[in-house]
Parts: structure tokens; C-alpha cells; sequence
């Protein structure tokens, strides 16, 4: 713990009065501390002028990350005949009915994502308990309630990050690793913004974009710009 410690104090020094600077420059000095024995996630987190708790402030969708996040995604499917044939075609890791439902209930999860046709959801509401918490629960909303099962699995697999705001109003991803390049993260930051951006609910008043901040795994958070996370 103390080598963590001691690793994680020099990193906070390097980082030492840099508020709001452009989204290249935090990815720079992200990149240049990042010191784990890992590739570590660059992870995104952003503060929302929105309170969950109504309905209509509720901020939920996807985006496809031009650069995808260097993430391997395990995708479950459930599916009958053709689209499960279909599911596993599109490279689905695993594809089921009663006997998945039967796996997840005894407490086997060994997927990231899971994919339902429409007629499954009877099905698979029964795990609502179990895949809710865990944000695994299909949902028309996001695409994963679909016949589109090639495309959905294939979204999974190349790059698609889901998003859903906190209680606190927080939105939070891993959009990619420290070893892609330093353009392709700013790529990929701008894209999730945009998208967080696109997905502003009605009952959103005043400022909608509060806050954006950057770090790897292992490091501290720096804030960048809103302008620069926009692109303006």
C-alpha cells in the first residue's frame, strides 16, 4: 500500500493547479503520470445539473465510441431459433432462454452486457432483481431490447458504452485505455459528451453541463473546460 501511496502523491503534485484546461492537455498529463503495472481506463465523469429523483430529470442512453474503449465486452443474448442463431453469428458470448434465465437465477454472471428480444422479456423480467442493480436489465430505451439482435451485439462488442445518471446527479464511463493515442481519447471524451449532451431531459432547468473531469484508474481527477469537452 505505501508503493500506491507514495505513487499516488506524486501523481496529485503533477496535477497541482490544473483546473479546467483543454481536454488535450489533461489527456497529456494523465498519460505521462499514469504508473500502474496496467493499461489503465481513462474514465470520464461528469456533473449534471439534473435531480434523478423526478422522472422527467432522468438521464439515460448510449454512445458508440469512435475509437471504441479497448474494453473485451462479454454479450449475453436471449433468443429463440433464427435470432438466437443470429446472436451467435454476430459473435454473442452467450445465447439462451430458460436454461440462461436458470444460470443468472443460480448466480452465474459471467457476461457485461445482455441483449433480449421482445418476446424473451417475460423471461427475463423475472431477473429483474437480479440484473437491475447490476445495470444488465434489457431496456428498449438503450437498444437492448431488439429483433436487431446482429446489430445490438455488434454495437456491444465495438465500442458502445452505456450511460445513466446517478443520485447525485453524476454520469460516469471508462471511455478507452492510457496506451491509445492522445487523439483518439479526446476523440472518444468529445463524442460522450456530445452525446450526455444530446440526451438533456425535459425537466432539466438552468445549467445542464456543470462539470467534466478526467483520470486513469489509479490517478487523481483533473477538470477541463466545458468548451473544450464540447468542441466549441
Amino acid at each position: 500500500m505505501a508503493k500506491i501511496a507514495k505513487r499516488l502523491q506524486a501523481a496529485r503534485g503533477a496535477f497541482d493547479g490544473k483546473e479546467d484546461i483543454s481536454v488535450e492537455a489533461a489527456l497529456s498529463l494523465i498519460k505521462a503520470n499514469a504508473s500502474a503495472k496496467f493499461d489503465e481506463t481513462i474514465e470520464i465523469a461528469m456533473n449534471l445539473g439534473v435531480d434523478p429523483r423526478h422522472a422527467d430529470q432522468m438521464v439515460r442512453g448510449t454512445v458508440n465510441l469512435p475509437n471504441g474503449t479497448g474494453k473485451t465486452v462479454r454479450v449475453a443474448v436471449f433468443a429463440r431459433g433464427a435470432k438466437a442463431d443470429e446472436a451467435k453469428a454476430a459473435g454473442a458470448d452467450i445465447v439462451g432462454a430458460e436454461d440462461l434465465m436458470d444460470s443468472i437465477m443460480g448466480g452465474k454472471i459471467d457476461f457485461d452486457r445482455c441483449i433480449a428480444t421482445p418476446d424473451m422479456m417475460p423471461i427475463v423480467g423475472r431477473l429483474g432483481k437480479i440484473l437491475g442493480p447490476r445495470n444488465l436489465m434489457p431496456n428498449p430505451k438503450i437498444g437492448t431490447v431488439t429483433m436487431d439482435v446482429k446489430d445490438a451485439v455488434q454495437a456491444a462488442k465495438g465500442g458502445q458504452v452505456q450511460f445513466k445518471v446517478e443520485k447525485a446527479g453524476i454520469i460516469h464511463a471508462g471511455i478507452g485505455k492510457v496506451s491509445f493515442d492522445e487523439a483518439k481519447l479526446a476523440e472518444n471524451v468529445r463524442a460522450f459528451v456530445e452525446a450526455v449532451s444530446k440526451a438533456k431531459p425535459a425537466g432539466a432547468k438552468g445549467s445542464y453541463l456543470k462539470r467534466v473531469s478526467l483520470s486513469s484508474t489509479m490517478g487523481p481527477g483533473v477538470s477541463v473546460s466545458l468548451d473544450s469537452a464540447t468542441g466549441n
